[in-house]
Parts: structure tokens; sequence; C-alpha cells
């Protein structure tokens, strides 16, 4: 990861020139963190590749992505960026030199937030307290090349078996934070407009799940 740069006259940019990407899968503790920079680099470009943006120090529940007031975890890792004296400088080494950062988001975020979908509930599916859920996000300076997962996703061209090897270097990437049993689903961005897609990620997973 870089260092802070110093400051520079620059353009800020908004959150929407950011997306809110994450990985998500399973494990036997959804919330961990780690003070790694190094791993988290790594991670970062194993997923993210040749584009500018965050890394979040930590992994979550679902129910741990968005707070009680309603703000996402995305959200709060652009607002501490913002929050910096040198952000014009900080934004734009990320806009031109790709610069990778991580931040540890407000311990707000430890606390469970159930949304109006509650089916990743112990309640609702028993599974997914055997199975739980977490997520590793990503804030992620838009920009016209491909992300790395996409990109090796259409190397592989429909064969699993060579995706699979990519798959298997992203598990070994997470596991200074998600350590074993705690594996990878799969990739995707968050829509707060639309923050059920989420869940519904792990419930196509669910009937799977019920058959181990």
């Amino acid at each position: 990861m870089s260092e802070l740069p110093t400051p520079a006259a620059s353009a800020q940019p908004s959150l929407t020139d950011f997306a809110s990407f994450y990985l998500y899968g399973l494990t036997n503790n959804p919330y961990q963190q780690s003070t790694d920079l190094g791993k988290f680099g790594q991670l970062y470009n194993l997923v993210i590749g040749e584009h500018g943006g965050v890394g979040l120090a930590s992994s979550f529940h679902p129910y741990q992505l968005v707070n009680q007031a309603g703000v996402t975890v995305w959200y709060a890792a652009y607002a501490q960026l913002y929050a910096q004296p040198n952000r014009a400088a900080l934004f734009e080494a990320m806009a031109d030199e790709q610069a990778r950062f991580v931040v540890a988001p407000p311990a707000s975020f430890s606390e469970f937030h159930v949304w109006p979908d509650t089916r990743l509930t112990s309640v609702e599916n028993p599974v997914f307290s055997h199975y739980i859920p977490f997520v590793l996000p990503f804030l992620v300076r838009k920009g016209p090349a491909a992300l790395r997962w996409d990109a090796e996703l259409a190397a592989a061209e429909g064969d699993r078996a060579r995706f699979g090897q990519y798959l298997d270097a992203v598990n070994e990437a997470i596991r200074f934070v998600q350590p074993a049993p705690g594996f990878v689903l799969g990739f995707g961005e968050f829509n707060e407009q639309e923050p059920s897609q989420l869940i519904e990620r792990f419930m196509d997973i669910r009937p799977t799940l019920l058959t181990r």
C-alpha cells in the first residue's frame, strides 16, 4: 500500500466516482481484522488489479455493512479519506497512480443491524448459523480497465478448473484476515438501492449447504 501523498491541488471526486465491490463467502467468524497492510495490498492487487482505491481492514457479516444510521462501510471509507487534510493529493494519486490505501472502519460497524431482508438470520435460515456469511469490501476508483477478477473470469472462458486455480489463489490470499475454514464464493458490487442483491448471492448457495 502507498503512503499518503503530499498535498496537491486537484478536483476532489464524489462517492459516485467510486464503486463498492466485495468478495463474499462463508466462515465460522465473519468479523475479523488485520493490521497487515502488505497482505491487504496483495489481496487488493489479486482481486481488483490496476485501479486506485481502498481496502477496508476488516471482514464483515452482511448485517454489519450498513449501520443504524443507514451509512455503508464503503461510504465510511470514503468519508475517512475525505477527512484527511491532504485529501486532494490522496484522491489524485488514486486516479493518476492507481494508489491503494487501507482504512480501519469505525467501531460502530461491529454492531449487527438486520436489514428489512432477514433471510440471513439464523431464525429464518438456521443453516447460516453454521455456514456464516462474510464480506470483504473494496472501495474502488472507477476506471476503464477491467477488474482483475473479471479479467480472470473472462480468460477462463467457462473453464471451471482454470478459474478454480485463480479462486484458490484468492482463498489463500484472504487467510490473514479470514483463516480456514473461511472460503470465497464469489465477487460482486454492492447496490445501495437494492441491498438484497447481496442476500440473494447467499441464498443461491443455500440449497447446496442444506445437502451437506
